[in-house]
């Protein structure tokens, strides 16, 4: 899953008022994030096998400090003491690790059996993404409750926080469908260097929280 993601964390701001949008997507992505860093230190593996799944090229056989559901909990406790520990928010550290975990769960809906409960331990998946109508509406249900949430419950305070966003989200949906519907990366390497530029969205999340502002629900 990928904007599905983007989707959680979006939602997770009205649960997390005090807590930026780039914080909430860094949690709903860190196991993402954390994944290209291991495949280039070479202590995680994947391979481009084209028509391995209908939608994506990608066998994730080996990601056992990323993507296992053990690792995914002990990143969950570790993002959220350290969030706890500078910014002593205990809401949004209980958010935060939340999201760290959700990853897990949507990835588990969407992957092959290839997730596994923990390094070297049995491995799941429904393998939604042997369906191209059910992975597409799965993906745009997520993201757009995230984009109504998120607009219903935060203002913009100038044209920033409008365009910001709005193009944000818009290239959210052009990436997606480029690697959706593109040809399979060329190399691992250039896919791993791809994973790490996810924290240019990171930086734009940013960019748009600091110019909206929390309305409180009535």
């Amino acid at each position: 899953m990928f904007i599905g993601h983007f989707g959680v964390a979006l939602a997770a701001r009205r649960l997390a008022p005090g807590t930026s949008l780039a914080t909430l997507i860094v949690g709903a992505q860190l196991l993402d994030l954390l994944w290209p860093v291991f495949l280039l230190a070479g202590l995680e593996h994947v391979r481009i096998s084209p028509g391995i799944t209908k939608v994506t090229p990608l066998d994730f056989y080996d990601y056992p400090f990323s993507h296992s559901l053990m690792m995914a909990l002990l990143w969950a406790l570790a993002a959220g003491l350290f969030y706890f520990m500078v910014h002593r928010y205990s809401r949004g550290a209980c958010v935060l690790g939340a999201l760290v975990v959700s990853h897990w769960v949507l990835d588990y809906v969407v992957h092959r059996p290839d997730l596994p409960l923990w390094p070297g331990g049995p491995k799941y998946g429904l393998g939604l993404w042997n369906s191209w109508p059910a992975t597409i509406a799965l993906e745009s249900l997520f993201l757009g409750a995230g984009i109504w949430i998120y607009v219903n419950s935060t203002r913009s305070r100038d044209k920033v926080g409008t365009y910001a966003f709005w193009s944000l989200m818009a290239f959210l949906v052009v990436t997606w469908l480029g690697a959706t519907f593109g040809p399979p990366p060329p190399n691992v390497q250039v896919l791993a260097f791809s994973g790490l530029a996810m924290w240019i969205l990171v930086l734009w999340a940013w960019k748009v929280d600091s110019h909206r502002e929390f309305t409180p629900r009535d």
